[in-house]
């Protein structure tokens, strides 16, 4: 299963663009709110999220995403279910997907060790062990991590990638006109 965390103060973008492009794909996405299922983005867009963090109870997770926005990426790194559920991925080598400030939740982890990432500039220091790229979106290995709303699509597109392959994301991009 794919989880994506939504904690208040998210980046809305930055979760519903690829959020909308997984579904596009086919693939199952549930949403979980950290603190309860009306989440409110950093633009006072509020999103009902599928579950609750109450009822998350996933130990085999597939991808773990992780939106950024301020204080959302503050609030994913401060809950025990983000916690567990990031840990648990990555026993798993399940991927492990962070956009803009909430990459600092992998860095703060050491999870980002001897990986390539990039971040939303400002959270460099966040990313320990992180070698830090250029690129707008970095996938190494079982890690993908993008710097911020403007590279959304980007960001989607490479989950898509990561979980369809290659083929499959390029038709998604010709579908909805990215190219």
């Amino acid at each position: 299963m794919i989880y994506l965390f939504l904690a208040n103060g998210f980046e809305e973008i930055e979760a519903l663009c690829p959020l909308d492009l997984l579904r596009r794909a086919g693939l199952e996405v549930t949403t979980v709110g950290i603190g309860g299922e009306c989440i409110r983005g950093a633009h006072g867009i509020t999103v009902h999220a599928d579950i609750p963090d109450t009822l998350f109870a996933d130990s085999t997770p597939d991808m773990v995403i992780l939106p950024g926005g301020m204080p959302g990426a503050a609030n994913l790194d401060a809950s025990r279910v983000v916690d567990a559920a990031v840990r648990v991925a990555a026993r798993r080598g399940a991927y492990l997907a962070a956009i803009c400030a909430a990459p600092l939740v992998l860095g703060r982890r050491g999870l980002l060790a001897d990986k390539r990432a990039t971040c939303f500039p400002g959270f460099e220091a966040e990313l320990t062990g992180a070698t830090l790229a250029t690129e707008r979106v970095v996938r190494d290995g079982n890690i993908i991590t993008a710097a911020g709303m403007g590279v959304a699509l980007e960001f989607g597109l490479a989950l898509v990638a990561a979980l369809k392959g290659e083929d499959a994301a390029a038709a998604l991009r010709r579908a909805v006109l990215a190219d």
